[in-house]
């Protein structure tokens, strides 16, 4: 009778802390802002949409931000604060100066803290303007899970974790392992790249002294190297040149993988998609069925903005700041 009452009370004990630990994913929620913010998703979404017409380069921003900002230390906004005079921020580490578009996050930050005051966090505002972005521009719908708080720590040390353009197969799904997500993770969240332009910084070590036999990388398409070429001579100083990463750049399809099979994938990482035998049944899968893509790519987003969520920080008043610096 001792033993046993000794074994319930152990499992006791085990699953209070079960109970104690499985709610850090348990209580994000689709519906979390229904009842102190039930108009937050439409005021992002029309912040998204004005941008937008004005700029057509945001959604692809927008879409980048989310992934960057969730490979680092979870989908947490460390993205979007500013660098200090004693802490250099991930916006400026050295993958992320590319990165633009913030002010669309400050302007529905704003509008978010007028109806509903410190309400809606940063994180989230960012998660669900990714998945605006992907619907307006053709893309899937799908249901945000909400609830995640701000982060207060950004270091732009931490941006080497980010996968390169130049990374092979393994190195990718090494990296996406870490976030915990499989190979068809990675590979339908690299279909996020149906949206976006790279400068020829990214690419153009694939054009040129390639290896010490071949002068361009053997995997792409040579008609489709010598126009990038073209646009990416050694001697031009136009740092804003560069090339879509699909041809359909402002419209979310699943041409970015047909042009994987066609050997014009624009960086190393894309077409070595292709090129490997753990992931090319996915792409041509993807590259066949869109309908299948979109689906598996707002599987694989809504897992992504799972990743390391915190719940127990802060809701930012303003989201380049912590609230120490913002009250």
């Amino acid at each position: 009778m001792a033993v046993f009452a000794s074994n319930l009370s152990f499992l006791s004990t085990f699953f209070l802390l079960l109970v104690l630990i499985s709610p850090a994913k348990s209580r994000l929620d689709a519906h979390y802002y229904d009842q102190t913010c039930p108009q937050a998703e439409k005021i992002i979404l029309d912040t998204v949409q004005n941008a937008s017409m004005h700029d057509p380069k945001v959604p692809a921003r927008i879409l980048r931000m989310f992934f960057h900002d969730c490979f680092i230390r979870g989908c947490d906004a460390s993205i979007l604060l500013d660098s200090t005079p004693g802490n250099l921020a991930e916006k400026d580490g050295p993958p992320n100066i590319s990165v633009r578009s913030f002010y669309v996050i400050d302007d529905a930050k704003a509008k978010l803290e007028m109806a509903c005051p410190h309400t809606i966090s940063c994180a989230d505002i960012i998660a669900i303007a990714a998945r605006d972005v992907v619907a307006m521009s053709g893309g899937p719908y799908w249901n945000v899970l909400k609830g995640r708080k701000d982060g207060r720590v950004s270091k732009a040390n931490d941006t080497i974790n980010l996968p390169a353009p130049t990374f092979n197969v393994t190195q990718l799904i090494q990296s996406f392992a870490k976030r915990g997500l499989g190979v068809k993770d990675m590979v339908a969240l690299s279909g996020g790249h149906t949206l976006g332009f790279s400068h020829c910084s990214s690419f153009e070590a694939r054009l040129g002294n390639f290896s010490s036999v071949h002068a361009i990388d053997t995997s792409m398409n040579r008609e489709f190297a010598v126009k990038l070429r073209k646009k990416c001579p050694k001697s031009n100083k136009d740092h804003n040149a560069g090339e879509f990463l699909d041809s359909t750049a402002a419209t979310f399809d699943n041409d970015y993988y047909k042009r994987l099979k066609e050997g014009k994938g624009v960086f190393g990482s894309d077409q070595a998609l292709f090129g490997d035998y753990r992931t090319r049944w996915i792409v041509e899968s993807f590259a066949k069925d869109q309908s299948l893509f979109f689906r598996e790519f707002a599987t694989s987003m809504v897992k992504l903005g799972n990743v390391e969520v915190i719940e127990n920080e802060e809701v930012r008043r303003k989201c380049r700041v912590v609230n120490s610096y913002s009250e």
